[in-house]
């Protein structure tokens, strides 16, 4: 029996590709509909509030860690957040790839974390299973700085520092202090034995 679906270049799918592709949209339905949830969630004056429903959504955050205000995300189940840190207003954090955050780390407001982009020289180039994906890491006792943007498979090192609205493309290493677009290496953090902990975040933001 000759299929009835085809796809949006007009190409006929089979009853097994289409069937997938129904419920490839569907789970993108579901999807879609939690991050405007989480939205919502993210204008709730309360850590405490906002934690829980960010627990529910899968994502995982250490002991006396917070997200301020006005969070987004992509596919909250693979943000990890450690220990004692701070994770400043209007921030993204893309969780399509692993999304793994330190302890002690204190993220400014507005910084936009991305683990997947598209393909620019794919002819498909809006399809969501052709984009490119890779983990990012973020080590413990890191600063980054406000408006700051983090691209695919970056790797950030213990103790680094990333100057206001930088542009990270590649691996920072350990203590160092990085700024600019692209992030280059502009310098080297002293303190290469911290113990500090970040305490509590202001209320209600």
């Amino acid at each position: 029996m000759t299929s009835i679906f085809k796809d949006k270049t007009g190409r006929k799918l089979s009853w097994g590709e289409a069937t997938l592709k129904i419920l490839s949209r569907f789970l993108n339905y579901f999807l879609d509909f939690e991050l405007m949830i989480l939205r919502c969630v993210g204008h709730i004056p309360s850590h405490l509030i906002r934690k829980f429903f960010y627990f529910l959504a899968g994502i995982k955050m250490g002991k006396g860690s917070v997200i301020h205000m006005w969070a987004n995300f992509f596919d909250p189940t693979g943000v990890e957040v450690g220990e004692d840190t701070i994770i400043g207003d209007h921030a993204f954090l893309d969780g399509r790839s692993k999304l793994k955050i330190g302890d002690h780390t204190d993220i400014a407001s507005s910084v936009m974390i991305y683990n997947s982009e598209h393909n620019i020289n794919d002819n498909d180039f809006a399809v969501v299973e052709k984009v490119t994906t890779a983990p990012v890491e973020i080590g413990d006792y890191v600063f980054i700085g406000p408006r700051v943007i983090i691209l695919p498979g970056v790797k950030i090192g213990k103790g680094a520092v990333v100057g206001a609205g930088a542009v990270v493309t590649k691996d920072v290493p350990d203590f160092s202090i990085v700024g600019g677009v692209p992030a280059k290496v502009i310098g080297e953090r002293k303190n290469k034995n911290p113990n500090y902990r970040l305490g509590r975040a202001r209320l209600f933001q």
